[in-house]
C-alpha cells in the first residue's frame, strides 16, 4: 500500500497552502487508550499541529487536538499534549539535517488508520510568501474555469 491510504480520518487542508510540500514520510503515532477511540469516532483536528525534534533525538508532534472520549470516565486524555512518533532513526536523522536549513518545516498533513494503528503523513514543507499563495490559487482558478469550458463545449 503506498504512504498515505488507509481510512482517512482528519487531513490538514491548510497545509498545502501555507507549505509547497517537498517530501512526505509516515509515522505511527504514540496514544494513551482512549485517544484512539476518539480518533476512530473522527474527533481529530489537525489544523495548527506540527512536528518538531526534540533534544533526545525524538520526533513531538505538537498542537494536534484529540477530542476527550465521551464514555471515558477520569482515564480520560488532554486534548493538546504532544505524542511521539514512531520514525525509524535513519528518517529523523535525515530529518533533522533537512530542517535545519532555513525555512522547513515538518507539518501533519493526513491521520489515518492502516491495519488498525493510527498512522499519521508528515509533509516537509517550505513555508511559502503571500505571492506564492496568491499565484496558487490563480493557477487553481484558471483551471476550474478551463475544466468549465471545456464541460460546456461537451454539451
Amino acid at each position: 500500500m503506498p504512504k498515505g491510504q488507509g481510512k482517512t480520518i482528519a487531513q490538514n487542508k491548510k497545509a498545502n497552502h501555507d507549505y509547497a510540500i517537498e517530501e512526505t514520510f509516515e509515522a505511527g503515532i504514540v496514544l494513551k487508550g482512549t485517544e484512539i477511540k476518539s480518533i476512530r469516532n473522527g474527533r481529530v483536528n489537525l489544523k495548527d499541529s506540527h512536528a518538531r525534534i526534540d533534544r533526545n533525538g525524538e520526533v513531538q508532534l505538537i498542537n494536534m487536538h484529540i477530542s476527550e472520549y465521551e464514555q471515558g470516565n477520569r482515564y480520560n486524555h488532554d486534548p493538546t499534549r504532544s505524542r511521539k512518533l514512531l520514525l525509524h532513526r535513519k528518517q529523523i536523522d535525515r530529518l533533522i539535517g533537512l530542517i535545519q536549513q532555513q525555512g522547513y518545516a515538518l507539518v501533519p498533513l493526513k491521520l489515518y488508520i492502516k491495519n488498525g494503528y493510527a498512522k499519521i503523513l508528515l509533509g516537509l514543507g517550505k513555508g511559502k510568501k503571500k505571492y506564492d499563495k496568491r499565484e496558487d490559487l490563480k493557477k487553481k482558478q484558471m483551471k476550474r474555469d478551463i475544466d468549465r469550458a471545456l464541460k460546456d463545449m461537451n454539451r
